[in-house]
């Protein structure tokens, strides 16, 4: 078993991390260190993420050379950091036939911490405000559209797939790239659906007092599912969620 890299702790094992049972602070740090264990817990991924960041526009192919790797097993270390949010995807058509080149360059954002630079608390209160403000009907509209439409970005970040992901595997995308958001997420692979489960918001409290925020959750998934999938209907997405007195805070597509 490969040890840990310095500076960096093994994710929790799955259902480790509940919000009734550690302090808000205790569980957005935890929830930071999965989210980056999830990305580099893995050498190879960590050196392929070092060789993108200082080799910007690389390859599948190149970064399979560079580390004597099948090219699938390249692509999915990527995709895998592009999920995370470390990476980027661009596509470009070089010189003669063939397929379009994806091009992998390395997002600047601190690695540790930088989905905790997002749950600014002062933005938070004023989000709060605001919820109040327009009341909660359409404070839910507002946060479902603003959800769909960061999720719809993100999966435009990581590019343009070969023929689409199917649900099954886009859910999985969709609980890596919770995670890197804070949300600790892992996905569940069910009968005929797979279900993303966060263990942890990022919103804190402020998604106890104001409920409304978790269609900020439903609008993510369905932005990222639309994004990542090639399928002609909207997938319907179900939400449950610990503020509204469920067991958990699931998405179900």
């Amino acid at each position: 078993m490969q040890p840990a890299p310095i500076g960096l702790v093994p994710a929790p094992p799955t259902g480790a991390l509940r919000t009734e049972d550690h302090d808000p602070e205790d569980g957005r740090f935890t929830a930071a260190v999965t989210a980056v264990a999830a990305a580099f817990g893995d050498p190879t991924r960590r050196d392929i993420f070092l060789h993108v960041r200082g080799t910007p526009g690389v390859t599948v192919t190149e970064v399979a050379t560079a580390f004597s790797l099948h090219p699938n097993v390249a692509r999915h270390h990527l995709d895998r950091l592009v999920a995370g949010g470390y990476l980027r995807v661009e596509t470009t058509r070089r010189p003669g036939r063939g397929r379009p080149a994806k091009q992998f360059f390395a997002v600047e954002e601190d690695l540790t911490l930088g989905f905790l630079a997002r749950r600014d608390d002062l933005m938070v209160l004023l989000l709060q405000e605001a919820l109040d403000m327009l009341g909660p009907e359409a404070a839910e509209t507002m946060a479902a559209k603003v959800g769909e439409t960061y999720g719809a970005f993100l999966a435009t970040r990581m590019g343009p797939t070969d023929g689409g992901r199917s649900v099954r595997a886009a859910m999985h995308t969709i609980a890596e790239t919770l995670t890197a958001h804070g949300f600790a997420a892992h996905a569940e692979d069910r009968e005929t659906s797979t279900a993303v489960v966060a263990e942890q918001c990022p919103f804190g409290d402020a998604a106890i007092a104001h409920p409304v925020l978790c269609a900020v959750d439903r609008g993510m998934v369905k932005g990222l599912l639309s994004g990542l999938c090639d399928a002609n209907q909207p997938q319907p997405i179900v939400l449950s969620s610990r503020a509204r007195g469920d067991e958990t805070c699931t998405a179900l597509a």
